[in-house]
């Protein structure tokens, strides 16, 4: 059975709004090892248009630093599913999934595979519920954003999730990066 992993930068504060950190050139080349075992992105419809079109024109414009088009080339290369009421389209290599995502991202942890990456905070809860999120990689920042969403609502899970930190990489920039695995 295929490895589910969850990948999000978040503050201090445990806020995940993309627009409060400036990755540097380490963040980047630490994602984009991170997608190096991926071969399927399962996006929430929020997400999935945060990260597209900008980076498939990062990458096929060569629009950003080297860092960038790196991280954009592998990101638009990897197959996705974006699980979405209201979305008519999207990239080539791209799927639609109307229904029920614990229950999608089920069948394609069946399939043979590498690890398919979650990139939704919306969907987190449900998932981590249903037994789906195998590892967490949490890139910590060092600022307190003090508004905007958090990675986990108050009340969300029904159940603590104990992990288990398998390795910590910590940046010039401050940030850590914490790797951890489901108990």
């Amino acid at each position: 059975m295929r490895s589910v992993t969850f990948a999000m930068n978040i503050s201090l504060d445990g806020c995940c709004d993309h627009t409060a950190f400036a990755p540097d050139e380490g963040l980047h080349d630490y994602f984009t090892r991170l997608m190096n075992d991926v071969d399927l992105i399962f996006f929430g419809r929020v997400m999935y248009q945060l990260m597209f079109p900008y980076w498939a024109d990062v990458a096929k414009n060569r629009s950003g630093t080297e860092d960038e088009i790196r991280f954009g080339q592998r990101l638009t290369a990897i197959d996705k599913v974006v699980v979405s009421r209201s979305l008519d389209s999207a990239a080539e290599n791209t799927r639609i999934v109307r229904g029920n995502p614990a229950e999608e991202l089920l069948k394609l942890k069946q399939q043979p595979g590498k690890k398919i990456s979650v990139d939704s905070v919306s969907m987190l809860p449900e998932l981590i519920a249903a037994g789906l999120i195998d590892e967490f990689h949490l890139v910590v920042h060092p600022v307190i954003v003090g508004k905007g969403r958090q990675l986990l609502d108050a009340g969300s899970l029904q159940e603590k999730l104990d992990l288990k930190l398998v390795d910590t990489l910590v940046f010039k920039s401050g940030c850590v990066a914490l790797h951890y695995l489901k108990k």
